[in-house]
């Protein structure tokens, strides 16, 4: 039930659809009743609220405490036990009917792990990404598995995870099927809008990794003065930035994660010991 209903819900408070509906709500309130004036109001501030998440700094606002929120990964050249990719860039359908690799704007979660995976030709790697359609569909794993290759992934080195259909599911699933050990290194690769709410999810898995966050939408904190050149920028990353704040809110009512907003874990002064 979780599943579906989350669906609904972000649709309709996703912040353009919203202000969308706004708009629609006060022109049908002028075109039959005779509130004219409130539709009018309503009507207003619903373009208002457009052109506000559309233009101005606001979708940075929202989006760089999560992305700043995980340093970039040191490339310190330590081999990591193994490498966990998210899904949530591949198009499973578009791909299936192409028979082609169809990614979104995500696609650079892809583009590090076929690089990790030649830079630790050790490392054991981790796809995970079912289906995010309601009823089911094919997986993102499956169109890797069948993609390998194009991707620049060795097939031999795979480990596939197609059930998950969101990211507590990606832990749970990810963590049941490696079984990691303790003193392991694990590397997460996802969005880095994305990985606070994913580093939380496998901390409670018990699965513990070190994050690496690709898929950068902003260039950092003098961003706050940004202003968007075409109202549809700023409005994919508003709703995505917002998504993902109620996202954390209601994975963490759930117990899905231990934090409101996980983040690194501290360092243990030198010579300390618990106790």
């Amino acid at each position: 039930m979780f599943f579906p209903l989350s669906k609904v819900v972000y649709f309709l408070i996703t912040p353009s659809n919203f202000c969308l509906f706004t708009v629609l709500i006060g022109l049908g309130l002028v075109a039959v009743t005779r509130r004219r004036r409130s539709g009018l109001g309503l009507a207003g501030l619903g373009l208002f609220g457009l052109l506000l998440g559309g233009l101005s700094p606001l979708s940075d606002m929202a989006m760089l405490p999560l992305e700043q929120r995980f340093a970039p990964y040191p490339d310190d050249g330590s081999a990591p036990t193994g490498i966990v990719v998210l899904g949530g860039a591949i198009e499973a359908g578009p791909s299936e009917v192409r028979d082609q690799v169809i990614v979104n704007d995500a696609g650079e979660r892809q583009i590090y792990f076929a690089d990790l995976a030649r830079r630790f030709p050790g490392a054991r790697l981790v796809f995970s990404g079912g289906s995010g359609f309601i009823g089911g569909g094919i997986s993102e794993a499956d169109i890797v598995s069948r993609q390998a290759d194009v991707i620049g992934l060795p097939r031999t080195r795979m480990i596939l995870e197609n059930r998950s259909r969101n990211t507590y599911e990606n832990a749970m699933f990810s963590a049941a099927l490696v079984q990691p050990k303790p003193g392991e290194r694990w590397l997460l690769v996802t969005s880095a809008w994305h990985m606070p709410r994913a580093i939380g999810c496998f901390r409670q898995a018990g699965f513990t990794v070190d994050a690496f966050p690709v898929d950068y939408r902003t260039r950092g904190w003098g961003d706050v003065a940004h202003f968007h050149g075409f109202a549809s920028e700023g409005l994919l990353q508003l709703d995505l930035a917002v998504k993902e704040w109620i996202g954390l809110v209601v994975y963490r009512l759930a117990g899905y994660t231990p934090d409101w907003l996980p983040g690194p874990e501290p360092v243990a002064a030198p010579g300390s010991a618990s106790r």
